[in-house]
Order: C-alpha cells, then sequence, then structure tokens
C-alpha cells in the first residue's frame, strides 16, 4: 500500500509558485474565510492563476496577511478585509469595497465555515444557531451580493465567458450522514440545494453557481485525525484511495471551476475525497 503519512505539511511535491498559464487573468475573486486551511490554499491558487483576490477573514489578522503576502507574490492584487459573513451589513460593506478598490467582481468562494460539535441530546439552540449562521446563512448572504454584481456587470467580454462564478465549499456530510455533528451536517445539506437552485435560477443570466465537496483535507482543523500514525491509519479506513487530501488539491480544484475550462458546468457538486463518498465499508463486500 502507498504510505502518504506525514506528521506536518503536505505529503505531495507542491506546484510551482508562478504556473505559466493564468486562466483567470484580469478576474477578481473574494474567498471567504480565506486565511487559514482549504480557504487560503484556494486564495493562493486563484492569484497564481493570474486573479486579484480579497481575502475575507474574522480573526487572526496576521494569518490574513501572510495569505495576503502569498497572492501578491505572484504579481496579483490582494486585498484583505475583516468581516462577518453571518453579518448582513459587513456582508454588504465587504462586496462595495471589493467593487470599489479593485473594480469588479468576478468569482466567489463561499469557504467560510466551523464546527460546533456535540452529541444531539446535549446540543445547545446556540451551537445550531452559530454553525447555521456561519455555514448556511454566510453563503446565502455573500452568493446574494455577488449575483447582484455579476447582474449589474454583465459578460465582461475578454475575461470571461461566464457574467460571474460561485463556488461553495461544501463537504462530504451533504450526503454522509455525520453523528455528533449533526448542526454541520445539516448546514451542508443546505448549502447543496441552496447552491443547485442558485443555480437554476440565474443560469440564464451567464452566471455559473458550482460546489466543492472535500473529504478529508490535512487542515489545522483537523489535526487530531491526521497527525500520528494510529489517527491517520483509522482514518484510511474511510478512504478508498488510501490518501489524505492536501489544501493545494482543493485550490486547483477551484481554479479549473472558475476558468473557461468549465463553462458548461453549473449546478454540479464535485467531491474531492479519495473515495470516501463510495461506502468503503461495503469494499469487501460488507
Amino acid at each position: 500500500m502507498r504510505d502518504y503519512f506525514v506528521e506536518q505539511g503536505p505529503a505531495q511535491t507542491q506546484a510551482p509558485v508562478c504556473p505559466i498559464v493564468r486562466s483567470l487573468a484580469g478576474q477578481t475573486a473574494l474567498v471567504t474565510g480565506a486565511n487559514s486551511g482549504i480557504g487560503r490554499a484556494i486564495a493562493v491558487a486563484l492569484g497564481k492563476a493570474g486573479a486579484n483576490v480579497v481575502v475575507n477573514y474574522v480573526t487572526r489578522e496576521d494569518a490574513a496577511r501572510e495569505t495576503l503576502e502569498e497572492v501578491q507574490q505572484c504579481g496579483a492584487r490582494a486585498l484583505a478585509i475583516a468581516a462577518d459573513v453571518s453579518n448582513e451589513q459587513q456582508v454588504r460593506d465587504m462586496f462595495q469595497r471589493t467593487v470599489d478598490e479593485l473594480g469588479a467582481l468576478d468569482i466567489l468562494v463561499n469557504n467560510a465555515g466551523l464546527q460546533q460539535d456535540a452529541p444531539f441530546h446535549e446540543m445547545t439552540t446556540a451551537q445550531w444557531d452559530k454553525v447555521m449562521n456561519v455555514n448556511l446563512r454566510g453563503q446565502f448572504l455573500c452568493t446574494r451580493e455577488a449575483v447582484r454584481i455579476f447582474m449589474r456587470q454583465g459578460i465582461r467580454k475578454n475575461v470571461s465567458s461566464s457574467a460571474g462564478k460561485v463556488i461553495c465549499i461544501s463537504s462530504v456530510h451533504d450526503v454522509i450522514p455525520w453523528a455528533g455533528h449533526v448542526n454541520y451536517a445539516a448546514s451542508k445539506g443546505g448549502v447543496m440545494l441552496m447552491m443547485k437552485s442558485v443555480a437554476q435560477e440565474v443560469a440564464p443570466l451567464g452566471i455559473r453557481v458550482n460546489s466543492i465537496c472535500p473529504g478529508a483535507v490535512r487542515t489545522p482543523i483537523n489535526t487530531e485525525a491526521w497527525s500520528t500514525r494510529e489517527a491517520y491509519n483509522s482514518l484510511m479506513k474511510l478512504i478508498p484511495y488510501k490518501r489524505i487530501g492536501e489544501p493545494e488539491e482543493l485550490g486547483r480544484v477551484a481554479v479549473w471551476l472558475a476558468s473557461d475550462d468549465s463553462d458548461y458546468i453549473t449546478g454540479a457538486s464535485l467531491y474531492v475525497d479519495g473515495g470516501m463518498t463510495l461506502y468503503p465499508g461495503f469494499e469487501t463486500g460488507g
């Protein structure tokens, strides 16, 4: 069996800092929750592909600045904006500032999300509301503002074939139940049907809406699941491909979904999970 276990950092060779192909040149992207993990990797990947990038964050401004600097290293313009995606006024202000300072918006990546886990019978309304407010309400508020901008802008010729792209970061748990994480799974299930319903509604306007659904990815939020040999081996029981995902892999998928290479794709959920949604418990016949 291939062995991809490492205690820290990605197990695979990183892509060049600045690839020659800049498929998103001239475009502006806003990535929520971009100061760490998957959000940071996506923001950097979009910058490498030529897009100007807004790095959204709520806490840890220092980490947001690090993302900002990494995006700027490839010559892209970058802007860090603190905003709580569950706060309607802060979201409106963030999108207005994006257009005011960078001139347009072409790509939204709804990445901000969190967990507040508890056994269902002990889950509080505060835990339920917090997860729903960030994971689902936040994606609604940001998508609505982006769609409004895309409708005003229309298709920007020589920049993109579409009037705008929305990428919702969901999870394999929009289809896989997750005991002990009912609020999180419910929020991601909501994201899936919100994405598909919005995609259906705005497709005639030339706006594409899709989602990326990660499985197990090596990020700080789930360190306990991969940082020791024992934990990693246990995790592999859930992944037919027998390795954990790397944040940079999500970045590459996001660049592709935001580019004209995927122009005929809307309303799709792409599961980047090493086969986690293939019911691995049945791989030996059940």
